[in-house]
């Protein structure tokens, strides 16, 4: 499943675009047609993200909300658009681009109201303006739940998935089994910054990096990774392999139906 910053990516996709524009809106597959052809020829607005949620905006009050889930996809081309398969929910097109959405979760037209009841459900993104982490550590500071469960949680932090989760945890030396009320405040301060700034660069190079200067390939003299996820990475899916700090191999475990990576020497605190 996609993590935030590649939510937040196609939010500026979707606006570099086709903001203040009106493409067509259609539905290929027939699941969002109705929808589609009330947009159709209406000015997109408005683009934003929320977690792993994105929305579209059109005319004053008209939100298309999309969540990617396991199998949704987004592909951006330039015009003149080719005929969609009937794989295609929703596209968008216009003079210069169109853009098409296969396999979502959800894709569904919205109000004003429901929209707002998703943010509401939702948990401060690191990477949105209006995000407050003091909302997020006090349902960390009051739970018994472990912490890599925790940042796995949408209601309590919006955006972090597998893979951030398990490199923040590891940036800051921090046990996975850890209870969320042993977190300080200190330490969530720390890791919340660290993660609004590993996200803002996956939004910036579309692909998550974790490790510091001092760690990357180049720098230690050793192999890039090789990993259909890309990126450079401490402990995600790097099982058995030795840590790149301490040496010692790297554990894994499921964890809140999800794998979880870490290194019990170097994450002891």
């Amino acid at each position: 499943m996609p993590e935030g910053h590649t939510i937040h990516r196609l939010a500026q996709d979707y606006a570099a675009r086709f903001l203040g524009t009106a493409p067509r809106v259609t539905s290929p597959q027939g699941k969002f047609s109705d929808a589609a052809a009330l947009l159709d020829g209406t000015a997109l607005t408005a683009t934003e993200a929320h977690g792993k949620h994105l929305f579209l905006g059109f005319r004053d009050a008209d939100w298309v909300h999309i969540h990617l889930g396991l199998f949704g996809k987004v592909g951006f081309g330039d015009a003149p658009a080719p005929p969609p398969t009937d794989t295609v929910r929703l596209r968008l097109a216009g003079g210069t681009s169109y853009v098409d959405l296969r396999g979502p979760t959800t894709c569904a037209l919205i109000t004003d109201a429901e929209k707002r009841a998703v943010h509401d459900r939702l948990g401060p993104d690191p990477l949105r303006a209006d995000a407050d982490p003091g909302t997020a550590y006090r349902r960390v500071s009051r739970s018994r739940t472990t912490i890599a469960a925790l940042l796995m949680d949408q209601k309590v932090v919006a955006g972090v998935g597998n893979v951030y989760r398990a490199e923040v945890l590891f940036r800051h030396g921090i046990d996975p089994y850890r209870a969320g009320r042993d977190i300080t405040p200190a330490e969530w301060e720390a890791m919340w910054a660290d993660l609004a700034g590993l996200m803002r660069e996956g939004v910036r190079n579309n692909r998550i990096d974790t490790v510091r200067p001092e760690h990357t390939p180049e720098a230690m003299g050793r192999p890039p990774r090789v990993d259909d996820h890309g990126g450079e990475v401490y402990v995600y899916r790097r099982a058995n392999l030795p840590c790149h700090l301490c040496g010692d191999e790297i554990r894994t475990a499921g964890l809140a139906a999800r794998n979880l990576f870490w290194c019990p020497r170097c994450q002891n605190r």
